[in-house]
């Protein structure tokens, strides 16, 4: 047994509050959601998250990021969804990465191939993250955009999972069996703020309005 789960907690509080504090997280909350840039964020996320998944399946076997391997969790399927919503049926020509969205692939991609148990950090980031806020970002995303139940939402929806804090525990237990040594439970933290970091900087692409398209 390790404490990567609270180590993950506490060591990413900071990154987190900065995340939360950007621009266009801090309008989403106040329920201000332009629908452009949400769409365009929605584009950024599948490609994440499909580099993300990919990943995690290639390495589901791995001793380390077997601890993280939940497929009831993977977002790609659900995207396809929200971007047909936004997009049309003709969506899958329509989208493409910002530069952020790119880097953020990029890093998935070159940790998976150097140093998998760093995916651990991603998916940590990400699907906790989702589990945390997802009901509430949803309750938003409805009211500021007009949406219909379930129109543009299906990201938030967790069919497979019906009692999310319990889920959480369960994950953070599975991460705690993960077979780490202390060194790399700090890369593991670092990246996950990087993970923040990365995020921040799409936050900040959508903000500007350089990504409505």
């Amino acid at each position: 047994m390790t404490n990567l789960s609270s180590e993950l907690r506490e060591g990413t509080k900071k990154a987190h509050t900065m995340a939360e504090n950007m621009g266009f997280v801090r309008c989403f909350l106040r329920g201000v959601v332009e629908k452009q840039s949400y769409r365009k964020l929605v584009a950024n996320f599948y490609f994440i998250y499909g580099a993300m998944e990919e990943e995690l399946e290639r390495y589901k076997d791995h001793p380390v990021v077997s601890t993280v391997y939940f497929p009831e969790l993977h977002r790609k399927a659900s995207l396809e969804t929200d971007l047909a919503y936004y997009y049309g049926p003709t969506w899958r020509d329509q989208i493409s990465l910002t530069e952020g969205g790119q880097a953020y692939v990029n890093r998935l991609r070159q940790v998976a191939n150097t140093q998998p148990e760093l995916l651990v950090s991603h998916s940590y980031t990400r699907y906790i993250g989702d589990l945390s806020g997802g009901q509430i970002l949803k309750g938003i995303a409805q009211r500021a955009m007009n949406l219909n139940d379930g129109q543009g939402t299906a990201f938030y929806e967790f069919p497979e999972i019906p009692d999310e804090k319990g889920f959480k525990a369960r994950y953070r237990q599975s991460v705690d069996q993960a077979p780490l040594a202390d060194d790399t439970i700090a890369q593991i933290v670092q990246e996950a703020n990087d993970a923040f970091g990365l995020n921040m900087v799409m936050f900040k692409e959508l903000e500007i309005g350089r990504a409505h398209v």
